[in-house]
């Protein structure tokens, strides 16, 4: 059988790579990209793309059916610092998105879900260095509380109705190809553009702020070989820890000056640096390098590098 995705919240951050990417290996007709607005971008004018509301039951239960969708990925949500601003919308968009593709499924519309979780799930009670997969969950953040209840939900139809769906745990992400978006960890995006226009930087997070991060190219392979693993293999159903390098402002700040010596960073933290001291600084995601052989390709070093070189690329177009 074909394999037919449908991707909510293609024009997102993530979205955009994952649906480039998806393209790629499963060829243009197969890969329906939606999202709540019609954008001019490669994402809409390179293949297939509908208008929906990720809140439209109706709309998705629609779109399964006139495309014949085996799986979907769900990556509509509302991020950290946005949510906060905004919290009862951050909890029916995250929330009742994912109940409308956990009911389809259930309701043997689809037969897998993709649907991304993130360290937002932890909270200051949680162990910060080397945390492990299962731990103490106290978020303290609409995005997190949204995110473990989602991960206690999927767990939940997996167990009782024996829904496919799958996730991990995404730390910050780092990209060159789209604007921060509003995330705690967006700082790490937006250093990288204001080196190369400005030559200097103000941080929102303190110096020694550490975090786990990743560079988007390696959450896309997660997130596509978690999806192409063989069911057994995807032993854990609420969402599995994922790692690939953990730095602070201070250290990726070193890392720029390497190629740009006279670069300068200042600090301000705002509300966003409290939302950051809650999370982990170093994840422990050994769970999916055995079950399902994750891996990553890229510390900070091969990554500011990668950055610095796609950056100038597209600025020179």
């Amino acid at each position: 059988m074909t394999t037919k995705i449908l991707i909510i919240g293609a024009c997102g951050q993530i979205g955009t790579e994952l649906t480039a990417k998806l393209r790629e290996e499963y060829g243009n007709d197969n890969v329906i990209a939606s999202d709540i607005r019609k954008l001019n971008n490669d994402i809409v004018n390179n293949g297939i793309f509908e208008v929906v509301n990720a809140l439209d039951y109706n709309q998705i239960e629609h779109l399964i059916e006139k495309y014949h969708i085996t799986d979907v990925y769900l990556m509509a949500a509302l991020l950290s610092a946005t949510a906060e601003k905004n919290p009862a919308f951050a909890w029916d968009l995250n929330m009742n998105s994912l109940f409308h593709v956990l009911n389809l499924a259930k309701a043997k519309k689809i037969k897998k879900i993709f649907w991304p979780s993130s360290i937002a799930v932890f909270g200051p009670t949680t162990p910060r260095q080397n945390t492990p997969q299962y731990t103490i969950m106290e978020p303290s953040t609409v995005y997190g509380i949204s995110k473990q209840t989602g991960e206690r939900w999927c767990e939940y139809y997996h167990h009782q109705y024996g829904v496919d769906v799958r996730s991990i745990r995404y730390p910050g992400l780092i990209s060159w190809s789209t604007e921060p978006g509003g995330g705690t960890t967006d700082y790490a995006v937006a250093i990288y553009h204001e080196a190369l226009s400005k030559g200097k930087f103000t941080s929102f997070l303190s110096e020694n702020t550490e975090l786990p991060m990743m560079y988007m190219d390696d959450a896309i392979k997660a997130t596509i070989s978690i999806m192409k693993a063989n069911q057994d293999a995807v032993k854990i159903r609420s969402s599995y820890n994922l790692a690939a390098m953990s730095f602070t402002p201070k250290q990726i700040a070193a890392a720029i000056k390497k190629h740009y010596p006279n670069f300068t960073v200042d600090y301000a933290p705002d509300f966003r640096q409290k939302i950051a001291d809650s999370w982990p600084a170093s994840i422990d995601d050994s769970f999916a390098r055995k079950d399902w052989n994750w891996k990553n390709d890229f510390d900070l070093a091969s990554m500011t590098t990668e950055m610095f070189n796609k950056l100038i690329e597209m600025n020179s177009k």
